[in-house]
């Protein structure tokens, strides 16, 4: 069990599915979903190649029938670095998995000891060569503010991640849970947190150089949940992380162009919200500044256009 670790608070799970179970689920979805061609089934919430060889074939092939021609485009699986060899992905491929999220969280050795994580980043980098080797789609999982990391060791993750080139990369910022070790350490002062505010800008520094490098982010912080709000004692959880982030990332472009006075900025639609921030929070963030912004929705297919107003 990892430092930071509680699935059951994570997943809201609180046993492991039988295959009729699974297969009852997929039905279910099958049924109500009309666009499966860009669905996936997956199966997450811990390791699913560490999971014994008979109960991981009893749910790959509970799924079958539902993969494939008018069904579901595949399967997609979270796991551990040190979970993954040659006759593993042969037997993945043969049941139709199309996706493997490596659980990385971060590729400097002695944060991964610190938090009992029990594999190496070398592990990281041949599990991900022999994933691509096999023709899986590949996937990284990484977590920023870790007990013993820092913004520069979270850095240095984000670039070795994106040295091994993964399609996709999921980036979780720390939330730490009632029952873990992690728990015990922030509650002894051995464990200390930054902000919020401090949070959200390197994770949205690190989201930028992801996508700029071609590296889709499918997840910015844990999904809202109950049990994570319920369990939570401390950390970086906000039910819209992302926005957040992607927000960010717009004030710092703005602030690398805007002097004081008035503004008027159009913006591509699909980017208003962004570009206003969270309860207008780059409005006002720039207006303590002496900077006046109105954001003006555009059909424009650049992201911004500045004009100053006289």
């Amino acid at each position: 069990m990892c430092s930071f670790c509680n699935q059951h608070t994570i997943s809201g799970a609180q046993h492991a599915p039988s295959g009729d179970e699974v297969r009852k689920i997929c039905s279910d979805a099958y049924a109500y979903i009309k666009n499966r061609e860009n669905c996936e089934i997956a199966f997450f919430g811990g390791s699913f190649t560490a999971v014994p060889e008979k109960y991981r074939t009893e749910l790959l092939e509970s799924v079958q029938e539902f993969v494939g021609n008018d069904g579901f485009r595949g399967i997609r699986i979270s796991t551990r670095p040190d979970c993954i060899d040659e006759s593993i992905l042969e037997s993945l491929k043969k049941y139709q998995v199309t996706a493997i999220e490596l659980g990385c969280q971060s590729m400097d050795d002695e944060v991964l000891c610190l938090n009992d994580r029990g594999h190496t980043a070398e592990d990281v980098v041949r599990a991900s060569e022999l994933i691509k080797a096999y023709g899986f789609e590949l996937g990284h999982q990484m977590m920023t503010g870790l007990y013993g990391s820092t913004p520069e060791k979270d850095s240095l993750t984000a670039d070795a991640i994106i040295s091994l080139k993964p399609d996709t990369v999921r980036i979780y910022p720390v939330v730490i849970l009632e029952g873990t070790r992690l728990a015990e350490l922030y509650k002894s002062g051995a464990y200390c947190t930054y902000s919020l505010e401090e949070m959200t800008g390197y994770c949205s520094s690190i989201m930028q150089r992801f996508e700029e490098n071609g590296i889709r982010v499918i997840k910015c912080g844990l999904h809202a949940s109950d049990n994570v709000e319920g369990e939570m004692i401390g950390g970086y959880y906000h039910p819209a992380f992302r926005e957040l982030c992607e927000s960010r990332i717009y004030r710092d472009k703005l602030e690398k162009i805007l002097d004081k006075g008035s503004y008027r900025i159009h913006v591509r639609n699909d980017l208003v919200s962004k570009v206003i921030g969270q309860k207008r929070s780059n409005i006002n963030y720039f207006s303590l500044k002496g900077i006046n912004i109105k954001v003006v929705p555009s059909e424009q297919k650049e992201e911004l256009n500045v004009f100053k107003i006289t």
